[in-house]
């Protein structure tokens, strides 16, 4: 069994080699520009490991693996001309170093790119592959929709939160693992296991993302916290904050999201507190976090091939960064 660190030395020497013809130039220089920043390569990585915890690792969970790393490429360049970011990662990003019209290009192509690997695969799973992955590219979209309607409203509750967080950043993990689970010979039982270990380990992820973006310390999460708040986004603690406060401190958040002072993030997380939003928050992460668990311990397999997922849940969980 190989840790995720292991595989994802393994997964990156792999799939850093050229994805594009040569030519035109001016189509495919862009791709392999933005593939080249590198990446955490998380997802393809989850791949291999759901088919390592049934089987060794199969040549075509690398094809599968690349496919879904390519996906994923594809749908942050799109989310970067959505967002007009001019950067990710510290660099240039495509739209802005080589225009709109060719960065939506570049994304197309990147998602056929990403069809031509799966195209390789053995016929006789081929068939569960598409259907998961068109399921789960179809899915990611309709997340991000969600999160663009949700940036116009001023009442968003949590479920319907959750619910996009599930679409936008969850299923594309849970459809990871039971991708590589098919490729290694799982049963139906075990891969409706491991997809939804993914799915709410995914959850569980983003609240902790929320957490540390509000109350991290900023040298070891890499940037300035409140970032999230500075940008009005809904996440899980504004959301819940909304749900519990006193009609003094709802009409405050509302003042400081209108308004925007100099010393909004000093504010809002003052209200955070008083609410008790980062305790909140700890525990709804937990109960996600052991949901998961769950399901892994569900799955009819040796204790010893479960370990190297464990291990992945708790360092994604209680990061610091």
């Amino acid at each position: 069994m190989h840790t995720f660190k292991e595989l994802v030395a393994d997964f990156g020497q792999r799939f850093g080699v050229r994805h594009f013809p040569e030519t035109p130039v001016s189509l495919y220089e862009p791709g392999e520009y933005f593939l080249s920043w590198g990446g955490k390569r998380i997802r393809p990585v989850m791949c291999l490991m759901g088919n390592e915890m049934f089987d060794h690792i199969k040549p075509d969970s690398y094809e599968v693996a690349t496919a879904i790393e390519l996906f994923h490429n594809f749908t942050l360049i799109h989310d970067d001309i959505m967002d007009e970011a001019p950067l990710r990662r510290g660099m240039e990003t495509v739209h802005m170093k080589y225009g709109s019209n060719t960065a939506l290009l570049t994304g197309d192509v990147m998602m056929i790119r990403a069809y031509e690997y799966l195209n390789k695969i053995n016929p006789q799973y081929l068939s569960r592959i598409l259907a998961l992955f068109n399921k789960t590219a179809r899915e990611v979209c309709e997340g991000q929709q969600l999160d663009i309607d949700f940036e116009k409203m001023t009442d968003v509750s949590l479920g319907a939160y959750i619910e996009m967080i599930s679409l936008k950043t969850s299923v594309l993990l849970a459809a990871s693992l039971e991708m590589g689970a098919i490729i290694g010979g799982a049963s139906e039982g075990n891969c409706r296991h491991l997809y939804e270990f993914g799915k709410n380990l995914g959850i569980a992820f983003q609240i902790q993302d929320d957490y540390l973006d509000a109350f991290g310390d900023p040298e070891k999460f890499g940037k300035e916290v409140g970032g999230d708040i500075r940008q009005n986004k809904k996440t899980f603690l504004l959301l819940h904050a909304l749900e519990v406060a006193n009609d003094d401190q709802k009409k405050t958040l509302q003042h400081l999201m209108q308004e925007n002072p100099a010393d909004k993030v000093q504010k809002v997380l003052s209200i955070f507190k008083d609410c008790n939003v980062d305790a909140w928050a700890n525990s709804l992460k937990e109960k996600y976090l052991q949901t998961a668990l769950k399901h892994i311990d569900d799955i009819a397999v040796m204790a010893v091939r479960k370990k190297p997922l464990e291990e992945l849940a708790d360092f994604l969980i209680q990061r610091e960064y």
